[in-house]
C-alpha cells in the first residue's frame, strides 16, 4: 500500500484549499498520513537547532525525534501539499516545515562535486492551492518545484489551483469543480 503524506498548511476552518486537496486525496489510493505543521512543536531553524541537527548527523543518529518529519517526508510514496496562495507564495508554516524536512543525509545528500541528490522515494508531489484573485506570480510553487527536483529527487510535480474565487460574480463552485477535473492520478 502506498504511503501518502498530506502536508496541510491551511489555517482556516472553511479553507477552500483544504477542500480541494481532500478531493484529490479521495482519488488517490493508499494510506494517508496528515501533517499539520504546528509552530508550538516545529520551530524555524536557529543556531541552537542547527548545531543540534549537525551533531546528530555527525554521529549518524538519524533516529532522533528532531528528524522525524524529514524521515516521514523521505519515506512517502506520494506527497500532497495544501497551501493557500498568500502574498505571491504560501503560509510561513510551510517554509518552517520545509526547513525541518530538508536534511542532508535524510531527504538529500551532496555528491563529491557538491551537487544535491535526492533521497526521497516519492514518485509524485502535488501542490494544491486556491486564491481569491488570479495567480500572477507563483513563487510558492516555483520554490516547491525546485526543492522537489533539485534536492529531494521528486521529478513529477503537479500544480493544481483554483483561482479568482473572490472576484465579484465568480462562480466559486464551478471554479473548484474545474480545478478538481485537472486531477491526474
Amino acid at each position: 500500500m502506498k504511503k501518502i503524506l498530506f502536508v496541510n498548511t491551511c489555517v482556516r476552518k472553511e479553507s477552500r484549499t483544504n477542500t480541494l486537496a481532500r478531493q484529490l486525496l479521495d482519488r488517490l489510493r493508499g494510506e494517508i498520513t496528515e501533517v499539520r505543521p504546528d509552530l508550538a512543536k516545529m520551530r524555524p531553524l536557529c543556531e541552537n537547532s542547527l548545531v543540534r541537527r549537525d551533531e546528530l548527523l555527525e554521529k549518524g543518529d538519524l533516529s532522533a525525534s528532531e528528524l522525524d518529519a524529514a524521515r516521514q517526508f523521505a519515506e512517502a510514496d506520494i506527497i500532497v501539499i495544501a497551501a493557500p496562495y498568500w502574498d505571491l507564495t504560501f503560509p510561513a508554516l510551510l517554509k518552517i516545515y520545509l526547513e525541518n524536512v530538508t536534511v542532508c543525509g535524510v531527504t538529500f545528500y551532496y555528491t563529491s562535486e557538491g551537487i544535491p541528490k535526492g533521497l526521497c522515494r516519492a514518485e509524485r508531489l502535488y501542490y494544491v492551492t486556491t486564491s481569491g484573485g488570479p495567480i500572477i506570480h507563483n513563487f510558492g510553487f516555483e520554490y516547491i518545484d525546485a526543492l522537489a527536483k533539485e534536492f529531494y529527487g521528486i521529478n513529477d510535480t503537479r500544480f493544481i489551483s483554483a483561482e479568482g474565487l473572490d472576484i465579484v460574480g465568480a462562480d466559486t463552485e464551478s471554479i473548484l469543480k474545474a480545478a478538481a477535473r485537472k486531477f491526474e492520478t
